[in-house]
């Protein structure tokens, strides 16, 4: 099923949700994996049924990415293993809790995996891949940073970081042979909920993705070039003008003077 010539996808949090399911697809689609998670049991399982259904080599690493040690060893393999191709950011945690309220020590370890580790590995990859010519970079990012007002401050600040992250990143080694994507997903139906404290079952029906649906969305995206994948936006050109009407302000966000609306009567 596989002729091995897509060479190896590194999966974070690919014990369970869409970590799992992009396992199973990028297997499918001829990459060996390296499977990072926390969750070794799970991992050796997921493991299991990929090398029983496909052809490609399936390699297990528990790490855990709030863990500085951890982190650095993945970089290091980032850096200098020729074999990976793919980096899929895809480890990190919700929140449900207002900023006042927040648990700082909760809000330092969500900080840590969906940003300073997603960093981390963005850098080590993005040094391999130039280096080698070739390579692709997918960051699991959210819709929430569309509509912030909704939603807990700390985990939406940190989605909106991913795609600003991807956005400039791309710009750094979008011509350098490395893809790089942001996907973002609405609700869709994983353990992160549940692990946050939130029920999904009280958001309509329509709304929740199940995850099959998002990640292969995400992966035709991925097909077409899309920087940014946001799978269930019916058409591309609202995206598109979000983007132009930002754009469009580029020639006057730093200016000598300040704009006359700001000029009181005496100055």
């Amino acid at each position: 099923m596989s002729n091995h010539t897509q060479g190896t996808a590194l999966i974070t949090g690919a014990s369970s949700g869409i970590g799992a399911t992009y396992a199973d697809r990028l297997a499918k689609r001829g990459y060996d994996l390296l499977l990072v998670a926390r969750d070794q049991g799970r991992l050796e399982t997921l493991a299991a049924q990929l090398r029983s259904s496909t052809s490609v080599k399936v390699e297990v690493l528990k790490a855990d990415l709030t863990n500085a040690a951890d982190v650095s060893g993945l970089e290091q393999r980032l850096r200098t293993d020729a074999s990976i191709t793919l980096l899929l950011n895809n480890a990190g945690v919700a929140a449900n809790s207002t900023l006042a309220q927040a648990d700082l020590g909760e809000v330092d370890l969500l900080i840590q995996l969906n940003i300073v580790a997603l960093t981390h590995l963005a850098s080590a990859a993005a040094a391999g891949f130039v280096a080698r010519g070739r390579g692709a970079i997918v960051n699991i990012a959210s819709v929430v940073p569309m509509i912030p007002e909704r939603f807990n401050a700390v985990y939406t600040a940190s989605k909106a970081y991913v795609l600003s992250l991807t956005q400039s990143l791309n710009a750094e080694i979008g011509e350098q042979g490395v893809q790089v994507q942001a996907v973002m997903p609405g609700a869709t139906r994983t353990e992160i909920w549940e692990r946050a404290g939130m029920d999904l079952t009280a958001f309509p029906a329509e709304m929740v993705m199940e995850v099959g649906e998002m990640v292969d969305a995400a992966l035709a995206g991925f097909d077409q070039k899309e920087l940014v994948t946001i799978p269930s936006l019916p058409d591309a050109a609202d995206w598109d003008a979000l983007v132009n009407a930002r754009l469009a302000l580029g020639p006057n966000l730093s200016l000598q003077q300040a704009a006359a609306r700001y000029k009181t009567s005496g100055a």
